[in-house]
């Protein structure tokens, strides 16, 4: 019987796929769901998805398991699960680059890991057969897991928050306009492959556990990674993450200011003119969120749909994101209490709070 052993970040992709949270998608990408998906971010049937999901091969993999009608994968030494390939292709690695993250630069964090990939695509419908555990696993809810416990705490509108930092005064900002809206909010951090120097999955768990248990309504926020890579893809990752959103049941969505960008590839509601464009086709609407930022003359967190100053006093205006707190941390802490609470950067205290080393 032929096997593949796969590496944490394919395990990963498989295990969503299985799970339904890449719905509709029942296995890794044939050839004509990959060419339909960089085109026109659509799978063949019309359905929008925005990103490949693949599964990448060297060429001598492809090799050994050339003709099988069934490939065993395995990962960290035991079958995890199976796909029966229906399609084996390869692509022009840069121009999908271009079509997928608007560039072909290799310092941009999605493009580099992107031609880091294998050669060679195996796609087919697949099967899990065990999971595996990880540090976070105790966090991980599957979309059936979510939508039971969305019934049984009996919401009816549910938004969802995506992150892949410690919770920020910006973000908690957007939160609690979500609480004024709907029933519940789950906030669903991604811990999958990340670059280096982004957060770890337990500095971002302990920031939260404490952002909640502390500061916001816990009967009505829930609490739940993704155990999936980012892409650093901007729009097309946006809208991903929404159709993602959708299958845990979420209603609703938060799309704020360069939502999954990374440096200056992309402007800042890039996002939002994307997913305009696919509207009630998504089955859950978007909460267009704009800034937030912090204002010394307004004394407060305020955007610039409700705050005159980003345009007549930009020097009052201090813009709070990821980067920023990364950097205030990184020289030794953080001393405004406006920009991240002192209790969440307490609760990082022992923490390997930075990936050092980017995985697979």
């Amino acid at each position: 019987m032929a096997e593949l052993t796969i590496t944490r970040g394919q395990y990963l992709e498989l295990e969503k796929i299985a799970i339904g949270a890449f719905a509709p998608l029942s296995g890794f990408m044939r050839e004509e769901e990959f060419v339909s998906v960089v085109d026109r971010m659509r799978l063949p049937g019309g359905s929008p998805f925005p990103l490949p999901v693949v599964l990448d091969l060297t060429r001598e993999q492809a090799a050994h398991v050339e003709g099988a009608q069934h490939v065993t994968l395995r990962f960290a030494g035991e079958p995890v699960g199976d796909i029966t390939p229906e399609s084996v292709y390869s692509c022009e690695k840069e121009v999908v680059a271009e079509k997928v993250f608007g560039t072909r630069d290799p310092a941009h964090p999605g493009v580099a890991q992107w031609l880091r990939m294998g050669e060679v695509f195996m796609g087919g419908p697949v099967r899990l057969s065990r999971r595996i555990r990880f540090e976070f696993s105790d966090y991980e809810l599957t979309p059936e897991q979510t939508r039971r416990e969305f019934a049984q705490r009996g919401w009816r509108t549910i938004v969802g928050f995506q992150t892949r930092n410690v919770p920020h005064r910006a973000h908690e900002y957007l939160q609690r306009l979500a609480l004024e809206q709907a029933d519940g909010l789950f906030i669903q951090p991604v811990v999958g492959f990340k670059k280096q120097g982004d957060y770890t999955p337990m500095a971002i768990l302990a920031g939260y556990r404490t952002l909640i248990e502390q500061f916001l309504p816990r009967d009505r926020v829930l609490l739940g990674v993704l155990s999936t890579a980012m892409r650093y893809a901007g729009p097309r990752e946006a809208l991903f993450h929404a159709i993602i959103r959708r299958n845990y049941g979420c209603t609703q969505f938060i799309v704020g200011r360069d939502h999954a960008g990374v440096g200056n590839y992309y402007r800042p509601y890039d996002a939002h003119a994307l997913l305009h464009r696919f509207g009630a086709e998504l089955g859950i609407s978007i909460l267009y969120c704009h800034g937030p930022f912090a204002c010394a003359i307004c004394r407060g967190i305020v955007t610039e749909r409700s705050c005159p100053h980003l345009v007549t006093a930009p020097q009052a205006v201090r813009q709070i994101s990821g980067t920023l707190i990364r950097r205030l941390l990184l020289n030794g802490g953080v001393s405004d209490a406006e920009f991240i609470r002192p209790e969440v950067v307490a609760s990082l205290a022992g923490l390997p709070v930075f990936i050092e080393e980017e995985e697979a």
